[in-house]
């Protein structure tokens, strides 16, 4: 905890170091007895983008090009879609589940945050303070109820007060960096990765002071991951075809090159409570669910048989399942691992 807390008390400085080791470039890959399922997404051409499970069990995913959040019981196989608005497309992106049920979303061409009331299909609108704000795209609760959330092209983070509805923005420091995929630590710290930038930020949540760590050159993070016990964050390395695991309490950093190879261009990513890794090989045909063991340092894989173009998200239920979407065939798939 020592490095990050210095960040968290002291803005002197903005950038944190990092030693990296580079595992073999053979990646040992076992097989991944799974059985992947699918359910269609009812409105041709919706492109679902982003997914999460609400704490009913429920999977929830947005439709892109729809103008829709779709709801999917996973039980009964139905699937239900809440209309975002009757006008233009707002084209909804990350989404996140609160507490009481309610779905948060990212209206990325609408320039708002979005709660939608399933009882009913009420949508209630948080428009961004700054014009410029004009692209709200993932976000994340911490545990007091605050939303964080990244603003893709306007190169912002900010917050939500979900009970007054201030919002408060900040621009990262880095140019370019198209902040994305942002979670937040249990102590309250919302962390993020910046794929144009090559870094990984976080956020000092009292100040909104922004900070960064560099990753090795090259290295583009989509998606990041916090493993159970809090000081271990993992992200996927879009461009150069790696896992990368953060010790963030010291800046200790190991790629561990992905098992598709340098082009597999890995994305959506999501870890279970018992610290196992999860995440898609999108660059390649088939594109693969591959699960890395953190204990042994090791791959498996099972190939998605419906799955074309890029899963850009993956989430962790808790019936065990792990949920993604597939926008290009309209679909939400599931992994039920075989014990």
């Amino acid at each position: 905890m020592r490095l990050l807390a210095r960040f968290f008390t002291t803005a002197l400085l903005t950038e944190a170091a990092i030693s990296t080791l580079v595992a073999s470039r053979t990646a040992d890959v076992g097989e991944l007895k799974a059985t992947i399922r699918e359910w269609q997404v009812p409105t041709k051409g919706a492109k679902p983008y982003a997914t999460t499970a609400s704490p009913d069990g429920s999977i929830w995913f947005s439709e892109e090009l729809a103008n829709k959040i779709g709801r999917l019981n996973p039980k009964t196989g139905e699937v239900k879609e809440y209309p975002l608005s009757d006008g233009k497309n707002v084209a909804p992106h990350g989404l996140v589940a609160d507490q009481d049920g309610n779905i948060w979303f990212a209206a990325s061409s609408g320039g708002f945050i979005g709660r939608l009331e399933p009882n009913g299909g009420k949508v209630i609108v948080f428009k961004m303070p700054d014009p410029k704000a004009t692209d709200p795209e993932s976000l994340a609760f911490d545990s007091k109820g605050i939303l964080w959330f990244t603003v893709q092209n306007a190169n912002m983070v900010g917050k939500l007060d979900a009970a007054s509805g201030a919002i408060t923005l900040k621009q990262v420091p880095s140019q370019n960096a198209r902040p994305t995929g942002i979670l937040v630590l249990k102590r309250g710290t919302p962390m993020f990765a910046e794929p144009g930038a090559g870094k990984i930020g976080f956020i000092a949540p009292d100040k909104l002071d922004v900070h960064e760590f560099t990753l090795p050159p090259g290295t583009r993070s989509r998606r990041i991951a916090i493993a159970p016990d809090e000081n271990t964050l993992y992200f996927t390395d879009y461009t150069g075809g790696n896992l990368g695991k953060l010790d963030i309490s010291i800046g200790a950093l190991v790629m561990f090159p992905t098992p598709g190879g340098s082009d597999s261009s890995p994305y959506g990513l999501t870890i279970t409570p018992d610290g196992t890794v999860w995440y898609c090989e999108t660059g390649i045909q088939p594109k693969n669910i591959i699960r890395f063991n953190p204990g042994s340092s090791t791959f498996s894989r099972a190939p998605i048989p419906f799955a074309t173009g890029v899963v850009h998200s993956m989430a962790s239920a808790p019936d065990g399942r792990i949920y993604f979407v597939n926008g290009e065939v309209d679909k939400v798939g599931a992994v039920d691992v075989t014990k």
